[in-house]
């Protein structure tokens, strides 16, 4: 059972700001102040400081909320299991998926797993790294595979498998020069995913490293959905860098062809994420080995 002050800590954390922290535990802003200095004077540590008049969390914050954000997600992991138990109710899974990698990569595989394990339901959830990070933090969902980037000190995680990022340009519009690296191609226009798009942030790292950014190109796009860009890229509106899984079909129609970048080999892992020294780490690793199995078995 989730002590009430641990509650209000885990709020603060979320909001850094006591007043946002009263309203949506619908406390007092005192009664916040007291928990939270309740829990400083338990661990003996300041929990939270005002750095240039805004709450931070202190180093000794940062590890009390790593931990009891964990148990508090196996609260209420322990509550849906005893629900399951006493009423026969069929096991849940909560699992979390960026775009890409749960269209693409993901989603045969968990298919063919739940085929062959009817006693299990599993709920979906779809969003950047950042939001599955925080509906992990909340406790809304038990696990994550993700293409984008993560404090991997932070959780536990395991590489399901490594993807190709990989340039596209309509059929019959690869340039006529030979492309050998991003320089050769700045003169296109970059069709980019959102901010926040894994896929996004690799490319804009690779860049980085190379002294470039994507305002070096010619001209950019930004469009938040992957369909409508290679619809874009296949009626020749500009190039766009996505994982080869992504345009398997597209590339076998002819209706989009790879520039080969013989200087340039991006790759990227996509990554099962779950919370630190869970009680579940068991069963979470069952789901991931599970799922390796069926994408090995299946082909996907």
């Amino acid at each position: 059972m989730q002590d009430f002050r641990v509650k209000t800590f885990l709020a603060v954390c979320k909001t850094l700001n006591y007043t946002r922290a009263a309203e949506k535990l619908s406390l007092t802003q005192p009664a916040v102040s007291q928990h939270i200095a309740f829990l400083e004077k338990e661990y003996g540590a300041k929990l939270f400081v005002y750095q240039r008049k805004k709450l931070e969390l202190t180093p000794a914050g940062r590890v009390l909320r790593d931990a009891l954000s964990t148990m508090a997600h196996d609260d209420a992991l322990l509550h849906q299991h005893i629900a399951e138990v006493a009423h026969g109710a069929k096991t849940q899974l909560r699992i979390g998926m960026t775009l890409t990698a749960g269209e693409y990569v993901m989603a045969a595989p968990l298919a063919a797993f739940l085929a062959e394990r009817p006693q299990i339901r599993a709920h979906v959830r779809s969003g950047d790294t950042k939001r599955l990070l925080g509906l992990m933090a909340d406790g809304e969902i038990d696990c994550a595979f993700v293409e984008g980037l993560f404090d991997k000190t932070a959780y536990a995680w395991d590489t399901f498998r490594t993807e190709r990022l990989v340039c596209i340009c309509a059929a019959g519009q690869r340039p006529a020069e030979k492309v050998r690296s991003f320089n050769d191609l700045l003169g296109e226009r970059l069709i980019l995913r959102e901010e926040g798009s894994g896929s996004r942030a690799v490319l804009e790292g690779a860049l980085a490293q190379r002294d470039l950014s994507t305002s070096a190109f010619a001209d950019t796009c930004v469009v938040g959905s992957l369909n409508i860009i290679k619809i874009f890229v296949a009626q020749g509106l500009g190039i766009s860098f996505v994982y080869e899984a992504a345009v398997q079909r597209e590339l076998q129609e002819g209706a989009l062809e790879v520039i080969p970048l013989p200087k340039e080999s991006l790759a990227h892992d996509i990554s099962f994420i779950r919370l630190k020294n869970s009680l579940y780490e068991k069963e979470l690793r069952l789901l991931y080995e599970g799922l390796k199995e069926a994408a090995a078995a299946n082909r996907f």
